[in-house]
């Protein structure tokens, strides 16, 4: 066990509701061995960066035994870390040093899947594929494949990544390799489901030893002091019965806008109201946080009834685009959605799955990005409720855009019809200081380039700039922490001009200006903040082009 966290904000009561929380990938953080592959020494001693930045907590992606053929999304052994990041007691200390600077800890927990390396599947394959399944088999989803002789999948689902859903492994090969089995081939067994890559086979939630053994995971990690586990795929874990047919094409296009029958399930709610009550029955208010893709604001609020889990990302604010009329509109619905449950909203602009928000609103032009991406930050950071924040997001990091394919670890780029296969370029690692690659993320190289153009971007040179995107953070955030009414709790939208958004706040008022040209309104307050320095005129304010501000009023 880990020592308490020091009385702070961080330590009160439903800590959660407002807390900023770091997504840390765990590859591309910091590297302590010189290997060019991130690890938990590394993140550990960069732990001061994300405690001065003004964080709350960190979430750790996965750092278990792994085969890697999905950035350890592929788990092999649930309570091993993997070499390749270090040992359990490395993954102890940083939950201690992390405590010391009052930061909570979450990990990452990927219940939808494992690795097919994973002990039980390594079983299911060796099986006698003459009976009528085993024991094994009935912990993931074997079914005979369709056609005069099983060789058509058992139904049309689709990848994630892109291809069938379904793999027929060779009935000689009960031993995959890493790189999985590539489909139907000499094969005449029956097929397994994966919603994902070939090498990440799905689980049957319906059998009663996947939910002890979860429980089980879950249990080992509270025991080593982690503060709270980011459910992967938490909308995925239950199939409608019968693994019926969807009959179109192009289903990960339709993720998130509509009920499939592998996600969003209405089963998922049992598993995640018995994780509930796991957690409660642990001190210090240990939280779950689901990774959820649903079809409606009201529908992802599902997850966080006050049984249920205590956060979900929210992926309609991410994926908004930069337009004033469409943001009140996702603003707007999802706290509707979320207070009909009394739950926070979380808010959250990039992860490691997505093009960084920089690029996205940037359109091909970086510094119209930029500029738009220090007002999106100062906008999310005034709203009600939670924010999570994504590594090299507070240095004005952009996608890296150009990355030579024989580097690509993305196995969505080596698949078609899938997810866009470009995931790597949110992933290449921090830049910390100096002028020349790696920017001392390790002593030596790193698993992705990074572009000679990053020397200004690094921790070292933002640091001290006032103008710089580090501290523009760094100031919101010590802000965040200051102001009574920001973090968790009402707000009241103000009329403002076409283009601009303004709400308030108890002492508080936010303004965005969404257009590319100045914008003249009755000054609010007095200035606190700004992504970009607003005009004074007598009684207005021009807030300038693609900006937000902070007032206290």
């Amino acid at each position: 066990m880990t020592q308490e966290l020091t009385p702070t904000r961080t330590a009160q009561r439903e800590w959660w509701r407002d807390a900023v929380i770091y997504q840390v990938y765990v590859r591309s953080f910091a590297d302590s061995n010189g290997d060019g592959i991130g690890d938990l020494r590394g993140i550990r001693d960069r732990l001061p960066h994300v405690a001065a930045l003004g964080a709350d907590a960190v979430w750790l992606t996965p750092f278990y035994a792994s085969p890697q053929a999905d950035g350890g999304y592929d788990v092999a052994d649930y309570r091993v870390v993997d070499p390749l990041f270090g040992s359990l007691d490395d993954a102890a200390e940083l939950i201690s040093t992390a405590h010391e600077l009052s930061l909570r800890v979450i990990v990452d927990v990927v219940p939808n899947h494992t690795s097919d390396q994973h002990a039980w599947f390594r079983a299911a394959l060796a099986e006698d594929t003459e009976r009528d399944g085993g024991p094994a088999r009935e912990r993931y989803h074997f079914r005979p494949g369709r056609g005069i002789d099983g060789e058509l999948p058992p139904n049309d689902w689709e990848s994630v990544f892109g291809g069938p859903a379904w793999t027929r492994p060779p009935v000689s090969h009960h031993h995959p390799s890493k790189e999985g089995p590539s489909g139907p081939s000499d094969s005449d067994g029956d097929w397994y489901l994966h919603l994902f890559a070939p090498q990440q086979p799905d689980l049957n939630w319906n059998n009663p030893e996947v939910h002890e053994e979860f429980d089980s995971i879950l249990r080992f990690w509270l025991g080593l002091g982690v503060d709270g586990f980011r459910i992967d795929v938490a909308h995925g874990m239950v199939k409608a019965e019968g693994l019926p047919d969807i009959g179109s094409r192009e289903q990960a296009k339709m993720i998130g806008s509509q009920v499939l029958p592998f996600f969003d399930q209405d089963g998922v709610h049992d598993i995640h109201r018995g994780w509930r009550r796991l957690l409660d029955s642990y001190a210090g208010e240990r939280i779950g946080v689901a990774e959820a893709w649903a079809p409606s604001p009201e529908r992802l609020a599902l997850y966080v009834r006050p049984d249920e889990l205590h956060q979900a990302f929210n992926f309609q604010f991410l994926n908004c685009p930069w337009d004033a009329t469409v943001m009140h509109a996702v603003i707007d619905a999802s706290l509707a959605a979320t207070a009909s449950v009394g739950a926070p909203t979380t808010w959250v602009l990039s992860n490691h799955d997505v093009v960084r928000h920089l690029t996205r609103y940037g359109a091909g032009d970086d510094a119209l990005g930029l500029r738009r991406a220090r007002a999106a930050a100062l906008l999310m950071l005034a709203l009600p409720g939670s924010a999570y924040l994504y590594q090299g997001e507070e240095l004005g990091l952009p996608e890296v855009t150009v990355l030579p394919d024989d580097v690509r670890q993305d196995p969505s780029f080596f698949r078609s019809n899938g997810q866009d296969g470009l995931r790597d370029g949110c992933r290449v690692p921090m830049p910390w200081s100096g002028g020349e690659p790696p920017y001392g993320f390790g002593p030596a190289g790193s698993w992705l380039p990074q572009p000679d153009t990053w020397k200004s971007l690094t921790v070292e040179a933002q640091t001290g700039d006032p103008l710089s995107t580090l501290e523009l953070y760094r100031s919101a955030l010590a802000l965040r922490r200051e102001l009574p009414g920001l973090g968790d709790g009402e707000m009241q939208w103000q009329e403002s001009p076409e283009g601009l958004l303004t709400f308030t706040r108890p002492g508080f008022a936010c303004t965005l200006n969404t257009t590319d040209h100045e914008a003249e309104l009755p000054t609010p307050g007095r200035l606190l903040i700004a992504s970009a320095a607003p005009v004074f005129s007598d009684d207005t304010v021009a807030l300038s082009a693609d900006s937000c501000a902070w007032w206290a009023i």
